[in-house]
């Protein structure tokens, strides 16, 4: 399966051959967790979702501070 990721105006992509969890499609990306929010249509989706099949992700990033 192929799994693509629009990330700060890219579009990067993952193939596995096994399901996935968004938090290891993080990893793979060397992206932190804590710092994105993926959103799929327009629902957030949370980092355990199993991915088993093609799909496109959007990931926000989210800013914090105060």
């Amino acid at each position: 399966m192929r799994v693509e990721v629009e990330h700060d105006g890219e579009l990067l992509s993952v193939d596995s051959k096994a399901p996935l969890t968004i938090l290891e499609l993080l990893e793979r990306l060397d992206i932190p967790a804590s710092t994105v929010l993926a959103v799929h249509g327009d629902a957030i989706v949370p980092h355990t979702s199993l991915i088993e099949s093609d799909i496109r992700l959007e990931l926000i990033v989210v800013s914090s501070g105060g």
